[in-house]
């Protein structure tokens, strides 16, 4: 295959990732840009596998094979639920290929063509020294990201004296180390760029609670990218350049997005001090003996069937039931009685960006009828119901009410304003950040203790 012809057929692939973003910004595209995706990679692939530096294919196709099975098996088994920490997994595998990667083009240069041991191309070491830094920050910032996500580690902040300030010599130490291994080329430097970046990467995502957990998880999508992206430069690879720099580009874009929906700093997540200082108190008040008042599906049936106008605000717990589809066919049956219905999608509801709008999406739900915060929180005070199955920590007030909370600053639906709130739970236990919800408390709230499906299917019976 000559060159132009790859040329050619990488700028093919390369117009068909930049669609499949175009046409994953929205659930009305999202299947023509998940093809469009596929079809790419196809292309990549083929074409990278017939490249004239390829000697031999036994390792190359069983990786494929492997990769393959696994990939089948994982797609069949995942749950909705664990797809956040299945993302923030597969973000770690790409850090480490990215180390990997670099690790061997460092002992063998000459079969990159980047120079001999000892005599590599300066130029090389740059972009090496950078892959290896910000693959090894993604492959240990990923990890915990999945265990915090699998609550296999609190998903509470851990904070330290100091912290910042080690982070900060961390990130300078690096600087160095890079610069050591371009004058030196010495394996002792590669290899402490390595532990310390492994090492910045856990103290990054430590400090990072679980309400804040879906940035991060676009954060490293964004690090996993770059990482990529800087790796491509080693290998040659126009290809895996572009693709490094848009996967890179957009996670940092919805990033960015993310944090000015939640009024928080880009450059906080950067840093591993996203929605956490160390002098601030780590929760909000305890409930303690406050009342509440407790309703069955018989109650929330007989306020919704006389309610005009009903907001649903889907969360993690509904994700956890997979209520998404008897949730809709409670809200045909409300608007048979001419209810208006809308559901109000939070920025980071669920664990990871675009979660709910892909569940009611699989439901079935209209796409008008899906409206995100800024679109929808001036209609809470005209609101007869607020229905909130499974959401916690976007419709807590003490975001705008306690300084010492967590989750201060972060803009939250504002469910408090409808006439009445029914809030979905199966208990009073506090969100994943660690708080209470003061709208338990509210006069205008009744709580729905129990499964969410079998709540929203006992609603239903009750409607019919």
């Amino acid at each position: 295959m000559n060159e132009t012809l790859i040329a050619f057929l990488y700028l093919i692939a390369s117009v068909c990732f930049i669609m499949a973003l175009r046409g994953l910004s929205s659930p009305e595209t999202s299947r023509g840009g998940l093809l469009y995706g596929v079809v790419g990679m196809v292309i990549a692939i083929v074409t990278t596998v017939a490249l004239p530096i390829v000697q031999s294919y036994w390792w190359i196709v069983g990786g494929i094979i492997a990769g393959g099975l696994v990939g089948t098996v994982i797609a069949q088994r995942i749950q909705m639920t664990a797809l956040p920490q299945l993302v923030a997994a597969f973000h770690s595998l790409v850090g480490l290929a990215a180390v990997a990667v670099a690790a061997a083009a460092f002992y063998a240069p000459h079969k990159f063509g980047i120079g001999e041991v000892g005599n590599i191309h300066a130029g090389s070491l740059v972009e090496m020294g950078l892959g290896v830094a910000v693959g090894a920050v993604t492959f240990t910032g990923s990890v915990i990201a999945f265990a915090k996500l699998q609550a296999l580690m609190s998903g509470a902040p851990l904070v330290f004296t100091g912290q910042h300030i080690l982070n900060a010599a961390l990130g300078i130490a690096i600087v160095v180390l890079i610069v050591a291994l371009i004058v030196t080329q010495s394996q002792a430097a590669f290899w402490a760029l390595v532990v310390v970046s492994l090492l910045l990467g856990f103290l990054l995502i430590l400090p990072i609670g679980g309400a804040d957990m879906p940035v991060v998880v676009s954060m490293l999508n964004s690090y996993s990218g770059w990482a990529a992206c800087g790796i491509g430069f080693t290998l040659s690879n126009s290809l895996l350049i572009i693709t490094g720099a848009l996967v890179g580009s957009s996670g940092a874009i919805l990033s960015y997005i993310m944090c000015k929906g939640m009024n928080r700093s880009i450059f906080n997540v950067i840093l591993g001090g996203f929605g956490t200082d160390s002098g601030a108190a780590a929760a909000g008040a305890k409930s303690g003996d406050k009342p509440i008042k407790a309703g069955s599906a018989e109650d929330a049936a007989f306020i919704m069937k006389n309610a005009s106008s009903v907001i649903i605000v889907p969360g993690y717990g509904m994700a956890v039931a997979q209520a998404q589809h008897a949730l809709r066919e409670m809200a045909d049956l409300l608007k048979d009685e001419g209810a208006k219905i809308s559901y109000a999608i939070h920025p980071v509801a669920g664990r990871m960006p675009g979660h709910m709008n892909v569940l009611l999406a699989e439901a079935s739900v209209p796409y008008d009828e899906v409206f995100e915060l800024e679109d929808i929180n001036r209609d809470f005070a005209q609101a007869d119901v607020a229905f909130v199955i499974g959401a916690n920590d976007v419709t807590n007030p003490a975001a705008k009410t306690d300084p010492k909370s967590p989750i201060y600053g972060m803009p939250i639906l504002d469910v408090e304003q409808a006439k009445t709130v029914l809030f979905v739970k199966r208990s009073m236990a506090s969100g994943y950040a660690g708080v209470d919800n003061e709208l338990f408390f509210r006069n205008n709230t009744m709580m729905l203790f129990g499964d969410a499906k079998k709540m929203c299917e006992d609603i239903v019976k009750s409607l019919g």
